[in-house]
């Protein structure tokens, strides 16, 4: 069987909890020009001070730091720094022809661990509850590149 194949049930499995993590490191992007319109402001370019259609009364307050556009620019940088690992990772693991079950526990616990990692960002709790729901997904991806380096050098 063809392990990068939707019909090998490990790859389908990355293949999901793949696409889940792209599309919602893709929605950040719209959820922060979403939020910077609902707020008028947290702009980041002089340019954006310019009138158009779609900014009609320009100030200088739009381009001021708008916490409510930040946090969700800060959720989008944890994303940048965490979901390529997982990708990379989980593709390599694939190739190990791990165990379905174990493939599938380590892969959907990822997304799990980093939606509610957006939930408890998104909602202002504390680093400590944040960093409990960062580190089981950190360490999926540790043990996923584990495996795989040790598959490899076996």
């Amino acid at each position: 069987m063809d392990q990068l194949s939707l019909t090998n049930p490990v790859f389908a499995s990355y293949a999901i909890a793949a696409s889940l993590m792209i599309l919602k490191g893709v929605a950040m992007s719209w959820l922060t020009v979403i939020r910077m319109m609902g707020e008028n402001g947290g702009f980041r370019n002089p340019e954006d001070l310019k009138k158009t259609m779609v900014n009609p009364r320009p100030n200088d307050n739009q381009i001021a730091p708008n916490e409510r556009v930040e946090r969700i620019r800060r959720i989008q940088l944890n994303d940048l720094e965490n979901l390529p690992y997982f990708l990379v990772a989980g593709l390599l693991y694939v190739t190990t022809a791990p165990p379905p079950i174990l493939a599938q526990f380590l892969f959907y616990g990822y997304v799990v661990t980093r939606l509610l990692h957006f939930v408890a960002y998104f909602t202002a709790q504390i680093h400590d509850i944040r960093a409990a729901l960062w580190t089981p997904g950190s360490l999926i991806i540790i043990f996923m590149a584990g495996s795989t380096f040790v598959s490899a050098v076996g």
